[in-house]
Formats: C-alpha cells, sequence, structure tokens
C-alpha cells in the first residue's frame, strides 16, 4: 500500500509516516483511504481546510471558472477573480476594521508571506536584526527558519542563521526596552518585532493583549515594525478573522496563508501598511505562483463566511465543547497536564512527547487524525475544519478521549 512511498519519495517526507494510509477522498472534516476507512480530520491540513475539504461552495465556484477558461495563472497580472477576491477582502474585512493596508501576494506559502515581510522591514528602516521568540515557527526558508526556534528544523538550514535575537515568549518586556535604553548594552536596534498572537506549532501558546500591546508599545518606541504571523491562528480559526481581533492593536505587517486560499490551494498575502509598502520598487519581490486564479476564486467564496458573525459565533460555541472536553481529559489524567488555545485551535499539552506521539498513534488507529506539536511534540494540537458537524466533532473527542485512556494503560 505504501511501497511506491517508501521506495520513491524523499526521506524526508514526515505526515506519511504519522497517517500511514492511501487517501482518496474527503468531504469537509472527514478523508477516506483506499480500504474504505473514514477518518474524522482534526489536523485539516495544518490549518490550511478552515473551511473543509472539497467544500460545495467554493468546489462549484472553481468549476465554473475552469469551465470558462478563467486565467489560472497569471504572476501578478490583473485579472477578474484576483479583482473579486480583493474587493471582496477589502469590503469585508479591512472596511469593518478602519483598515487601509496594502495586500502583497507572493510565493503561495506562509514561508513567503514571512520572507517578504522581513524584507520590507529591513528596506524601511535600514536594520538588519529582528526579534523574534521562544517557540516560535514562521517557515523553513532561511530567513524565516532564523526566526523560527525550533532546533529540528534548525539543524537542517546547513548554514548560519543570523540576524535574529530570541526572546522568551509571553515575558515582560521591561528589561529588554530598558537595554535599548543603553548605548552600552551592545543590544542592535531592530528591523522588526516578528510574534506569531498564537503559537500554534510551538504548542497552542496563547498571547496575552497586554503583552501584545508590550510588543507594539516597544516596536514604536525604537522605530521598529511590528510583523503579526497569523498565518496558522488567522481566517476565522478563533472565531474572528484575526486571533487578535478585539484587542485594539495595529501591527505593520499581517502574514496570511493557508486559510485563505480556501479550498486547499496555494496563496498567501501580506497586508502591509502603505507608508512601508511604498519602499518596494516594482518588481523586487516576485514569486511565480503569486497570481493563482483558483485560489483567488476559492478565496472570494471563503470571505462570504465572513459576512455576518454567525460564522463566528458558530466557531466559537465549537470552541467552548472542544475547550471544555479538553479540560476533562486533562482533570482525569493528571494534575500536570494544561489545556490551552482559542477558539477552534485547541490544544492538551500532556507533558511528555513519547506519550502524545503514542495518543495520536493510538488515534489515527481509531479512525481520527490528529498531530502533536510544541517542545518535544507533548501538545497534541486539534484543529478541525471550522465547519465541522457537530456530530463529527464530538466523535472525534470520544476518539480522542479513549486514545488517552488506552495510551495512560500501557
Amino acid at each position: 500500500m505504501m511501497e511506491v512511498f517508501e521506495q520513491w519519495e524523499s526521506d524526508v517526507r514526515g505526515y506519511s509516516r504519522a497517517y500511514p494510509t492511501v487517501f482518496v477522498s474527503a468531504s469537509n472534516a472527514r478523508q477516506v483511504d483506499e480500504a474504505g476507512k473514514s477518518y474524522i480530520d482534526f489536523f485539516a491540513g495544518a490549518g490550511v481546510l478552515n473551511f473543509g475539504h472539497n467544500n460545495e461552495r467554493m468546489k462549484e465556484a472553481m468549476i465554473a471558472f475552469l469551465q470558462a477558461d478563467g486565467v489560472a495563472h497569471s504572476l501578478d497580472m490583473a485579472t477578474a477573480p484576483k479583482r473579486d477576491f480583493m474587493q471582496a477582502f477589502v469590503d469585508t474585512i479591512q472596511k469593518p476594521r478602519g483598515w487601509s493596508y496594502k495586500m502583497q501576494f507572493m510565493g503561495p506559502t506562509g514561508t513567503n508571506a514571512v520572507e517578504a515581510a522581513l524584507k520590507i522591514a529591513r528596506r524601511a528602516t535600514g536594520r538588519r536584526n529582528v526579534i523574534a521568540f521562544s517557540g516560535g515557527f514562521h517557515g523553513m526558508t532561511l530567513g524565516s527558519l532564523a526566526c523560527t526556534a525550533n532546533s529540528y528544523f534548525r539543524n537542517a538550514a546547513g548554514v548560519p542563521l543570523t540576524d535574529v535575537t530570541r526572546l522568551p515568549y509571553g515575558a515582560s518586556m521591561d528589561e529588554f526596552s530598558a537595554l535599548m535604553d543603553d548605548p552600552s548594552s551592545g543590544i542592535e536596534m531592530p528591523a522588526a518585532i516578528m510574534v506569531e498572537p498564537i503559537q500554534a506549532e510551538g504548542g497552542v501558546n496563547v498571547a496575552t493583549e497586554e503583552w501584545l500591546h508590550s510588543l507594539q508599545a516597544l516596536a514604536r518606541k525604537v522605530g521598529a515594525l511590528l510583523i503579526f504571523d497569523d498565518i496558522q491562528a488567522g481566517c476565522g480559526r478563533t472565531g474572528s478573522y484575526f486571533s487578535f481581533d478585539g484587542m485594539g492593536l495595529d501591527p505593520d505587517v499581517i502574514c496570511l496563508a493557508k486559510g485563505i486560499g480556501g479550498y486547499g490551494t496555494p496563496l498567501a498575502m501580506n497586508l502591509t501598511k502603505p507608508e512601508h509598502d511604498k519602499h518596494w520598487s516594482p518588481g523586487e519581490h516576485t514569486g511565480t505562483f503569486r497570481g493563482q486564479g483558483l485560489s483567488f476564486v476559492a478565496g472570494r467564496e471563503a470571505l462570504r463566511y465572513f459576512e455576518d458573525d454567525a460564522f463566528g459565533k458558530d466557531v466559537a460555541r465549537k470552541g467552548e465543547i472542544m475547550h471544555s472536553r479538553l479540560q476533562d481529559m486533562a482533570k482525569a489524567a493528571s494534575n500536570s497536564w494544561e489545556v490551552r488555545g482559542k477558539g477552534m485551535m485547541q490544544g492538551i499539552d500532556v507533558v511528555n512527547g513519547s506519550f502524545a506521539k503514542d495518543v495520536a498513534a493510538r488515534s489515527f488507529q481509531n479512525g481520527l487524525l490528529v498531530g502533536p506539536c510544541g517542545s518535544g511534540g507533548r501538545v497534541v494540537k486539534l484543529i478541525p475544519p471550522l465547519t465541522i458537524p457537530d456530530d463529527d466533532l464530538l466523535e472525534g473527542l470520544d476518539i480522542l478521549e479513549a486514545s488517552i485512556k488506552s495510551a495512560g494503560a500501557h
């Protein structure tokens, strides 16, 4: 069943080892393998499939686009699907918040968005150094990898990963701010402060509103750009479009990817304040697939979910169900376990990475896809499609609970 992959695919493959089966179809929150076994998907393409597998509304729009010979690839030329997506994003997301960010499309994944953000911060400030945080994950290309904390990923780079100052996530910025005031501290003034308001791969660590405001104040004080990486936690995942909505924050750059393509087709976009965006010269940062027509079509359909607050309220409701059930599981198992999350991004920290891996493996055997994350892989992360039916959500939580009990009994 897996022989072709084992013989011919690179040893770098990862998820196919954790989920050793061949999937042939998928709908909303379920995938089916070639043996006919159905799996409830609490992984959702690492946060890409916020609107489920093969979302019917998006599929219909994409089929109509293909049948009409729509422009599927256009570099950054102007196309009707791109215009429709941009106008819908302005009307649905930007205007209600009083925003006027420029939208930059680059290569099709999150790491491309981060690379572009780092470039514009360095260009706008004339500085090189970036402040990033412990537990952060920002991508695998060299600039974003320098900001990523995980040593396993960093060690694969093969070259020095420089020009980043790492600080503890969530820790007070007072002492560091004071060092920046001291001309003898040796601290290099930063071009940017790069942070995930919610660390997904880092272990579902949720920053407080107070701490994010302290970062914003520090950025303003030293003339650095504040960059929010909302690539996995954005696009409705937490019950509002951005994970930091409602906090009165004003980042200079917001990095988005994963969910904005809607269907699972690749798209990445930065929202950049106009006064910083003006530092680009035409064609200075490119990307072959920055004009992917199918992604614009599906992404435009995804934005319809945010035309009123009904969808967000439903996400918050499901998130409360997830959080409550995980709390019950944690209390029943150990006083040292912790549940963290916001909306439909939830994690249960089981302390031991080997135990979390065992839980994920047992869950897979029982028909549930989940993935460990965090330091040493000690957190079981739940990120099901936001559109998951209640029956599938509850069944998936039952499977997880049974898998935890089974793992604990051995």
